[in-house]
This record gives C-alpha cells, sequence and structure tokens, in this order.
C-alpha cells in the first residue's frame, strides 16, 4: 500500500474560493516544488501514512468533502488514496499550483498558479491566483477554468484587489475567511 508523507489531517470549514463556509477534511501532504514565502505548511514536518491509515483517519469525520492540500499534494502518488477515498464515499477536491500532472478521478480541481512557474494544467474548476501585484491575464492564459478568483495575498492588499475586480469582473473575490474568524 502507498505510504504518503502527511503534514497534517483535520477537519474544519473550508475557508477560500468556490466552497468557501463548506464542512471539509483536508488532508495536507508534505513538500513542495514552490515554497511560496505566504505558504501556511510547516514543510518541517511529516508522518509518514499509509492511504489506508488516512483513510481511516478522514473516516472519524461526517464531511463528505476532503481537500488534498499542501504544500503541493501532487509531489506525491495520490492517485490509490483518490481511489480508495472514493470507495469510502468521499468526494476529493486538490488544492495544487497546477505545475504537475494529476491523477484521474479528481472530482474539483483547485489551481493556484505562482508567478514564474510553468504550469502544466490546461482546465480546472476553479482558478485561484493569490495577487501580488502581478500580470494576472499572462498567469491565467492557457487555463481553462469554470471559476476564477482574486485572493488578497495574507490580507495585506484587500484594496488592490477589490480595485483589480471592480476594473476585471470577470474574476471574483476570495477571501481567506478561516483567518479572518480564526479558525483552523
Amino acid at each position: 500500500m502507498t505510504r504518503l508523507a502527511v503534514n497534517e489531517i483535520f477537519y474544519s470549514i473550508q475557508g477560500e474560493g468556490y466552497h468557501t463556509g463548506t464542512p471539509a477534511v483536508f488532508v495536507r501532504l508534505s513538500g513542495c516544488n514552490l515554497r511560496c514565502d505566504f505558504c501556511d505548511t510547516d514543510h518541517s514536518r511529516s508522518t509518514m501514512m499509509t492511504v489506508g491509515e488516512i483513510v481511516d483517519e478522514v473516516s472519524q469525520y461526517p464531511a463528505v468533502t476532503v481537500i488534498l492540500t499542501g504544500g503541493e499534494p501532487s509531489l506525491q502518488p495520490i492517485g490509490e488514496l483518490v481511489d480508495m477515498l472514493h470507495e469510502a464515499g468521499r468526494r476529493v477536491h486538490i488544492e495544487t499550483n497546477g505545475t504537475r500532472p494529476l491523477p484521474d478521478g479528481i472530482d474539483w480541481v483547485t489551481c493556484s498558479p505562482k508567478p514564474g512557474a510553468d504550469v502544466v494544467l490546461d482546465r480546472c474548476d476553479e482558478l485561484k491566483i493569490v495577487y501580488t501585484g502581478q500580470d494576472v491575464v499572462a498567469i491565467a492564459a492557457g487555463i481553462n477554468a469554470t471559476h476564477r478568483f482574486l485572493q488578497p495575498c495574507s490580507g495585506q492588499n484587500t484594496a488592490a484587489v477589490v480595485d483589480y475586480l471592480l476594473a476585471h469582473p470577470r474574476w471574483r473575490l476570495s477571501l481567506q475567511t478561516h483567518k479572518l474568524i480564526d479558525i483552523r
């Protein structure tokens, strides 16, 4: 059985993007190929777990939605985990920087590309750009997304994001509501 480096597994409310306010189990995997300075993952710690152990822990919580996040979850072989979560009746979402291919069967893909990184995904359900003043059009080019969100970077530049949204109404605002209401 596949073993994955897990940073943490926790139950909370999705705080960002399209599914904001939805209860979900978060499986935060360790490791990232970009390591952005605003990332909220502690990359210095992880526990090796089999996919069976992960599914068992996820099954302790009543939410149907499981969000694979990180770091960058696609750096690890997550296909078996996706399949086993489906077998357990869960809906699998992933938050990815889009720089690596994803296994089949993921129910909702949130791609959050970063400046200077080569995105290999050409389709996602949700495109979420953490705005730091970069060229949003250039980053979003070539990515077919059903929903497009712009998010202030750590809540520090909300006014700039609102200004951008008002000039580009195709985009929607994503706030890190979990940080605003002080939950995990």
